[in-house]
């Protein structure tokens, strides 16, 4: 589990087709502290750490995850939110983030507003039921509050703080992005069709 918010920009150092793709990603993170098989959100992809580096980690992805993610889009240089697993006892500061992307989401306008930027995104229409107006979405791994929905585009605030901790600062309209849908919306949704 996370909590969608961003502690480390990590970098694609290299990527190669190996049966499943692999990445290698520079971090900040002290990779002493990083086990064999430890969980990290990378761009809100839970994904596994199959090698360890001094300044990297490795993983591998598989090609269902490329096909459900925007993963297929990473080049080398590309930076890469992140987010170690929450720990018991740690601060949950965003939601409950399960780093199972739900879909992707395609950036179709940007504005700025003031010192923000005002980004709205186009859902698949089979989850945009799911997003509502203030309620939570996981976006390239990152705990953000909804603005305001339209059919199947919502609209997203950037403060100048999380468009310079994170890669929000990089975005541009056509940009596909990892979507997670808030896990409460997910069982209401449901309980919904139950009764």
């Amino acid at each position: 589990m996370f909590t969608g918010i961003i502690t480390d920009v990590g970098k694609i150092a290299a990527l190669h087709q190996d049966g499943d793709l692999r990445a290698r990603i520079t971090t900040g993170y002290d990779t002493a502290g990083i086990d064999m098989g430890a969980s990290i959100a990378s761009d809100g992809v839970c994904l596994t750490v199959v090698a360890l580096g001094p300044d990297w980690y490795e993983v591998q992805i598989s090609a269902e995850t490329v096909s459900k993610t925007s993963l297929g889009d990473w080049v080398e240089g590309r930076r890469v939110n992140l987010e170690r697993a929450l720990k018991v006892g740690d601060e949950l500061g965003g939601h409950i983030v399960s780093g199972h992307v739900d879909g992707v989401a395609e950036v179709v306008a940007m504005v700025d507003e003031g010192d923000s930027t005002r980004v709205t995104l186009r859902a698949p229409k089979d989850l945009a039921r799911f997003i509502a107006p203030k309620g939570s979405v996981a976006l390239n791994g990152t705990s953000l509050t909804v603005n305001e929905v339209e059919d199947c585009d919502f609209g997203i605030n950037f403060i100048p703080h999380t468009k310079e901790v994170t890669t929000w600062g990089d975005v541009k309209v056509g940009d596909r992005i990892n979507l997670e849908i808030d896990t409460l919306a997910r069982y209401v949704a449901r309980l919904a069709e139950m009764s």
